[in-house]
């Protein structure tokens, strides 16, 4: 596809594209005024010489991507990544809203902290942004501050955190759940099981302990014990709950399909990672997969393939968490959990794509659509006249390898490394203006606050 002048039109129309949204893949034109989806439609005839054309010669527009969890690492850590970093790649991974987490340095457990990381997202971000408020042990005064119009949700670690996020205290848990009506997405690890096993694993391997026995010493009864018990407070309480990255089958049994998701009380995610690798991939991979929840067996991936195409499993994520290769390159114990992903998600789960294993709308609705829903974002996810013109063109045919010198994160690295992807992310438009134009994000700043429906 050609490159298109990044000069801004107020009036764009995309032509002759094959559009994903709500289920279906159709041919059909695009017409953005301003920041909004003007109409869609079979075809659409530009009405003046002042709109820009933009030939999407039959190749596939989407949605911007919504991704609900990221670790952008400011403030207070940003010798990993920051937010005008990661936004920047995440546009170039066709994401254009993010959902941060509050696990930074200082932690946002404060609503003049939240404001602070507002301001600093809207002075740098690329992409559109919300952000997560943590609870803690002793915080629930300032929970109930916050405004669940202007917010995302609330996010409890309930397995090993920095800090005092650890929330283990279950009289605190319980008043958490009854006292706030906002989406409540919490890590589920249990923090005894874990510590039981590390012991034992320290005794026998010392400091070296292999980076295999991660998902052990993480492991499967770790993540269900934690899970299964958040959900049955959910259950007593009416608490909303959001369960972030599933990464075991045992855990998918905890969950329903059987009613719409707009009804759904108690939702799950699964992220890239945990649909991607497996336990066989530490021998070549190392810490660089060292994830937590830990990546597991071949069979749990398949069944969290299984459950994420029978919408027992809600949304696909990131868990986008840049760490520098120094501090990865550490060995088990010392090297800490996460990776970069933003920029690769897509074009991973457009391999998947390829691979027979899911279709382009699963893929849509998974990203895009369910975000959308789940947090209730106005205005976003859909490709719908009134929406904001967040999209995304994708050529499914233009193979490319991940390479350094392609890496936008600030860590400069990617598990993916050395990759070749079939599909590539041309374009993504923001809010109407072009912000990504072959691999080169443009210097074009408009985003914008995420907005809820509540």
């Amino acid at each position: 596809m050609y490159s298109i002048n990044p000069m801004q039109y107020n009036t764009k129309l995309i032509k002759n594209a094959k559009i994903v949204n709500e289920g279906k893949v159709f041919e059909g034109d695009i017409l953005i005024e301003g920041e909004l989806i003007k109409e869609v439609s079979d075809s659409i005839s530009a009405k003046s010489a002042d709109v820009q054309i933009i030939d999407a010669e039959g190749n596939y527009v989407f949605p911007g991507v919504i991704d609900d969890q990221v670790h952008f690492r400011e403030p207070g850590l940003t010798h990993k990544a920051d937010i005008a970093s990661e936004s920047r790649a995440a546009l170039a991974g066709g994401i254009t809203s993010f959902i941060e987490m509050p696990n930074t340095n200082p932690q946002t457990t404060t609503v003049e902290k939240l404001e602070e990381k507002f301001e600093i997202a809207a002075n740098t971000s690329f992409a559109n942004y919300s952000f997560m408020f943590g609870g803690t042990n002793d915080n629930l005064e300032e929970i109930l501050k916050v405004n669940p119009k202007t917010v995302a949700g609330l996010k409890l670690f309930l397995g090993s955190s920095t800090g005092n996020m650890l929330v283990d205290n279950p009289e605190v848990l319980e008043k958490i759940f009854s006292s706030t009506d906002m989406v409540i997405s919490v890590h589920c690890e249990d923090e005894a099981t874990i510590r039981k096993n590390m012991e034992a694993h320290l005794a026998e391997f010392g400091e070296d302990i292999p980076i295999e026995k991660h998902p052990i010493i993480r492991s499967e009864e770790a993540c269900y014990l934690s899970s299964s018990k958040a959900i049955e407070l959910a259950k007593k309480t009416g608490a909303r709950l959001h369960v972030f990255h599933l990464s075991t089958g045992k855990e998918t049994q905890l969950f329903t399909n059987k009613i719409p998701l707009k009804d759904k009380k108690i939702t799950a995610e699964v992220c890239i990672h945990h649909l991607w690798f497996s336990d066989e991939d530490y021998a070549k991979k190392g810490t660089h997969i060292k994830w937590n929840p830990a990546v597991k067996t071949a069979k749990d991936r398949d069944l969290l393939w299984k459950a994420l195409l029978d919408d027992r499993i809600d949304v696909i994520a990131t868990d986008h968490a840049p760490h520098t290769l120094e501090e990865k390159n550490n060995k088990y114990t010392k090297a800490p959990s996460g990776g970069p992903l933003v920029q690769h998600a897509l074009v991973a789960m457009l391999e998947m794509y390829h691979k027979g294993k899911i279709g382009l709308p699963k893929i849509v609705e998974k990203m895009a659509h369910n975000p959308a829903i789940l947090f209730q974002v106005e205005k976003r996810g859909y490709i719908k006249a009134g929406y904001f013109a967040d999209l995304v063109i994708v050529d499914l045919n233009s193979p490319w390898s991940v390479k350094k010198e392609n890496i936008l994160y600030k860590c400069g690295w990617s598990p993916f490394e050395g990759t070749t992807f079939k599909s590539r992310i041309t374009h993504t438009f923001l809010n109407g203006s072009l912000v990504y134009n072959n691999f080169k994000v443009l210097d074009v700043k408009v985003a914008k606050r995420l907005t809820f429906n509540r």
